[in-house]
């Protein structure tokens, strides 16, 4: 049987394979009649609009018989124009998305069907994002200071609308800050007492007073005591004038006693004064040891044709007198003070050898020791490798701490004539003596101490020390502050508003700060930054193992404040650590923006190398750097090489501020080849004396120098005088000044030798003063017997 099919007969299976056979006559006919082909003449392409735009979304279906209908779908979902007024279909089949939604965002699809068949459009990726935009200012926070400048600030966030789907961020800054100024609280004080009133009635006369100079204001205290007295007159003996005379006679009485207690102390002092001066060597420097002519020892200056102006030939017959001073420091520096024919003292051998009194001492931490028990000195750490110190006259001298940037020039004329002083000069860290910051403040220098405080001074000294932010005061408010006896810090000037009548000025340069001071102390530098613009420069230190014998190897990344004295604290660390120097230090620029630093690695070869750190990048808070509470910080990046056998690594290293400037580091070395430590030229870039006393500490001769002063200080009609050599040497800014000492010369003078000790020239200061036109005069022109 067929399919199962009961036997038919004959004639009946004839009629069904007839109407078969018309079946497939007819359905081939309308095969040909109707189609509907498979490509789309135009399909619709993805797009990404704002929110609110108008989006239009083509589509030209194939051909076909009969022609096909079109509908629209959004992620499989139909879409109903009568349900949903947004959409529209247009009579040539295209989409129209009236106002993008959020909820608009999709993919869309374009379907074309006839009787025949059903066809799809590619999907279209229809993306709506939202631009982000500002909220409105926050009210302005109060002023940060209690009384006087101090700063506030302001905020706003990128929510009006928060950027979504890409959306561009908000560009502009999130936060203002502005200078303030705030009212200081005024305590009342006390008027004078009023005349006694009348002998009253009641036998009895009164005096007032007022709580008026000055009055209370901005929350200060009222006037504390009585504002009215009140006395019995019932004898002629109690009459106001006899009250008056009364106190006269006890103050004539206390005036007195005084007067002899002075008279006393007086005495006192002078006994002990002789007493220790019997053992003292009374033969103090005087004014010929000025005319042997001492010449800058260490220094060798080139010879233009101007270089006779500044020099002198000694006399060998002068008679030689006897110097009490340095005469050795810490380090070997032999060469670096000579004295002529016949030294009172034998020589010394080869050491550290100060004259203290009379007496030698050869041992520095014997000093720092002895000075760190006393009572003004228990802030001193015990840290002989940064402290320097000397025994200094009228001469003058100079201390430096090597590779820190950090010294004290002590002019000629500073320390009184028949004064000795011992003098010393440390760097504090800032972990032991904590420096109280407020607000936004942040350190830029280091903490020096110079000593001991309370010395008297004829001259400011020079205090040179770096600082580590961008030198643009209109970014910062930066004040000097001074640590007084009771150890407690005092702002003692604000920089870009000095007054010359203070006891300090400042001399702002690049990188370095000049402090002129006529008191000694401790002193740092504290900003508080005015805007965004404000910045601090950081130095990027990159350090390796000398060695690596595992597969692991590790990179350390410091970041710290530019800073010369930070530098070498942690170039000696890495030093004990065996660490090496993998690449120059990079300073960065770090803006007062409240974004946090970013570190990551890059590019490094995934075959040979890879990174066991779990995030992308590592990050430091900003906080921890802006308010210098630390001397340096650094991350460390652990690599894993796949054999022992890779030595080298070749990778980027980014350092970054978010949103802000970065440094790159291009790193290609071999870790087997390169096993040297620390390189010590880092730690030897300076390499003079840490303590010189006398002619030895200056370039300029003494005589030369008082020859100078003598022809400058005059004012000249034609302007020859201290105020050109000023402008010659690019110093114009500080004229007031230099106006307000007595010797403006000298100032300069001793400007330009803290500037140039290492570095300057002798002769073109020569050539500075032949360009003033004063070597006709023949001043300048010494001859021997001159001398």
């Amino acid at each position: 049987p067929w399919l199962n099919i009961p036997r038919l007969e004959c004639r009946n299976l004839s009629r069904l394979k007839m109407f078969y056979f018309f079946f497939i006559v007819v359905g081939g006919f309308l095969s040909n009649v109707t189609n509907l082909r498979k490509n789309f003449e135009e399909e619709p392409q993805g797009k990404e609009v704002a929110l609110d735009q108008e989006v239009l979304l083509r589509c030209h279906p194939p051909e076909g018989v009969p022609q096909a209908e079109v509908e629209w779908q959004r992620n499989e979902d139909l879409i109903d124009p009568v349900s949903d007024t947004n959409y529209f279909i247009s009579a040539d089949h295209n989409l129209l998305i009236k106002k993008a939604r959020l909820a608009d965002t999709g993919n869309y699809t374009c379907v074309a069907k006839n009787i025949v068949a059903r066809r799809k459009s590619n999907s279209a990726t229809v993306l709506v994002y939202v631009n982000g935009g500002w909220s409105t200012w926050t009210t302005w926070s109060s002023c940060s200071a209690v009384c006087g400048r101090g700063w506030q600030k302001r905020s706003r966030s990128c929510t009006n609308p928060t950027p979504l789907n890409g959306g561009t961020s908000c560009e502009g800054q999130n936060v203002q800050k502005s200078a303030c100024v705030a009212t200081c609280p005024v305590d009342g004080g006390w008027s004078e007492w009023s005349k006694w009133s009348a002998c009253g009635a009641d036998c009895s006369m009164w005096r007032s007073r007022e709580c008026t100079q000055p009055s209370p204001g901005t929350g200060g205290k009222d006037c504390q005591g009585l504002d009215l007295q009140s006395i019995n007159c019932t004898s002629d003996l109690h009459t106001p004038a006899s009250v008056n005379g009364a106190e006269d006679v006890a103050l004539y009485v206390g005036m007195v006693a005084v007067a002899l207690c002075l008279t006393l102390l007086l005495i006192v002092v002078i006994l002990v004064y002789r007493r220790k001066k019997e053992g003292l060597d009374a033969d103090v420097a005087d004014s010929s040891i000025l005319t042997t002519g001492f010449q800058p020892m260490g220094i060798k200056p080139s010879k233009p044709e101007n270089s006779h102006l500044l020099t002198i030939q000694p006399d060998l017959t002068t008679t030689t007198t006897s110097y009490q001073g340095t005469l050795r420091s810490r380090h070997d520096a032999a060469g670096k003070f000579s004295m002529t024919n016949g030294p009172l003292l034998d020589p010394l051998p080869n050491g550290s050898h100060t004259l203290h009194n009379g007496k030698l001492n050869s041992d520095p931490a014997e000093f720092v020791s002895r000075l760190s028990t006393q009572t003004y000195f228990k802030t001193l750490p015990r840290d002989v490798a940064n402290t320097t110190y000397g025994t200094f006259n009228f001469l003058g001298g100079r201390l430096t701490i090597p590779n820190t940037g950090i010294s004290l020039l002590i002019p000629p004329e500073a320390i009184p004539r028949g004064k000795i002083y011992e003098i010393y000069l440390t760097v504090q860290r800032r972990e032991d003596l904590r420096l109280p910051l407020a607000g936004c403040q942040t350190l830029l220098s280091p903490i020096v101490s110079c000593g001991p405080p309370g010395v008297v001074l004829s001259r400011p000294v020079i205090l040179s020390m770096d600082h580590c932010f961008d030198a643009c005061l209109d970014n910062w408010a930066v004040r000097l502050k001074k640590q007084n006896y009771e150890g407690a810090w005092e702002d003692v000037l604000l920089m870009g508003e000095e007054l010359v009548t203070e006891p300090y000025y400042c001399q702002l340069e690049a990188e370095t700060c000049r402090l002129f001071s006529e008191q000694l102390g401790a002193f740092a530098l504290v900003g508080e930054s005015l805007h965004m613009g404000a910045s601090k420069r950081l130095r990027l230190v990159l350090f390796s193992d000398a060695y690596c014998s595992t597969l692991e190897y590790n990179i350390r990344v410091y970041c710290m404040d530019d800073i010369q004295d930070v530098f070498k604290e942690v170039m000696q660390m890495e030093q004990q650590l065996g660490g090496r120097l993998i690449d120059e230090p990079h300073v960065l620029l770090f803006k007062d923006s409240y974004h946090n630093l970013r570190l990551s690695i890059h590019d490094m070869p995934q075959a040979h190398w890879r990174s066991k750190l779990l995030a992308g990048y590592q990050e430091i808070p900003f906080y921890h750097i802006w308010n210098g509470s630390q001397r340096y910080l650094h991350c460390t990046f652990t690599l894993e090489r796949l054999s022992l056998s890779t030595c080298d690594l070749t990778c980027q290293l980014c350092v970054w501020q978010v949103e802000g400037e970065g440094q790159s580091f291009a790193l290609n070395f071999n870790i087997a080849k390169d096993t040297r430590a620390v390189d010590s030229e880092f730690l030897l870039m300076d390499s003079n004396a840490t303590a010189l006393a006398g002619p030895s500490a200056f370039q300029i001769p003494y005589l030369i120098r008082q020859k100078i002063c003598s022809s400058l200080d005059a004012p000249c009609p034609n302007g020859a005088d201290w105020r050109m050599l000023a402008q010659r040497l690019k110093l114009e800014r500080h004229m007031s000044f230099f106006a307000s000492k007595v010797s403006p010369t000298s100032v300069i003078l001793d400007l330009w030798e803290t500037q140039h000790f290492h570095s300057g020239n002798i002769n073109q200061l020569a050539a500075v003063m032949a360009d003033i036109g004063k070597q006709e005069a023949m001043i300048f022109l010494v001859s021997d017997g001159d001398c």
